[in-house]
C-alpha cells in the first residue's frame, strides 16, 4: 500500500479504499487475512483506532468478517460484490462525465479503441492511408528479378 495520504478524505476511508483496491486487484483473495491493525498502524504511523475504523467499514459492507481471536478475513464473494458496486458507481458517476467529454471532443469509437488522434492531425502514423504512403520500394528480403 502507498504510504502517502491525501487531505481530501479521512485516513480511515483511504485505508478502506486501499484494501478494496487490493481485493479487486487480486492481491487479497477470499479467505485471506487482513494485515493486523497493529501492524498497519505501526507501518503507516497512524492511530490503531483509525485502522480499526477503516476495517470496520469493510465489516459493515459485508466484505470482511471478524474471527474472534484470529483476526479479520476476506469473505467469500467479496470481490464479486465489490465489482458489482464499482461497476454501478462507474456507470452512474464517472461514465456520464467521460461520455460528455468524448462527445465534446468528437472522438470516434475507433479512435478510442486505438488510442490515437484523427489521421489528418498525425501524418505518418499508421492511420495514414496507402495513397499518402511513399511509393513502394522493393523489399530487401524479396529477391529482385535479376537475383532469381
Amino acid at each position: 500500500m502507498d504510504r502517502e495520504w491525501n487531505d481530501s478524505q479521512p485516513i480511515y476511508r483511504q485505508l478502506r479504499d486501499r484494501v478494496v483496491a487490493m481485493i479487486l486487484d487480486g492481491v487479497l483473495k477470499e479467505g485471506d487475512p487482513l494485515p493486523s491493525v497493529r501492524n498497519v498502524a505501526a507501518e503507516y504511523r497512524v492511530n490503531p483506532l483509525t485502522v480499526l475504523k477503516g476495517y470496520q467499514q469493510l465489516v459493515d459492507e459485508g466484505l470482511v468478517e471478524t474471527r474472534r481471536g484470529r483476526g479479520m478475513f476476506i469473505n467469500v464473494g467479496a470481490r464479486n460484490l465489490l465489482l458489482q458496486g464499482e461497476r454501478q458507481k462507474f456507470i452512474g458517476e464517472e461514465w456520464p462525465r467521460i461520455h460528455a467529454t468524448i462527445q465534446r471532443l468528437g472522438l470516434s469509437a475507433a479512435e478510442l479503441l486505438n488510442g490515437s488522434s484523427h489521421p489528418s492531425s498525425n501524418p505518418g502514423t499508421p492511420e495514414t492511408s496507402e495513397s499518402d504512403a511513399p511509393e513502394s520500394k522493393p523489399n530487401a528480403s524479396t529477391p529482385r528479378k535479376e537475383e532469381r
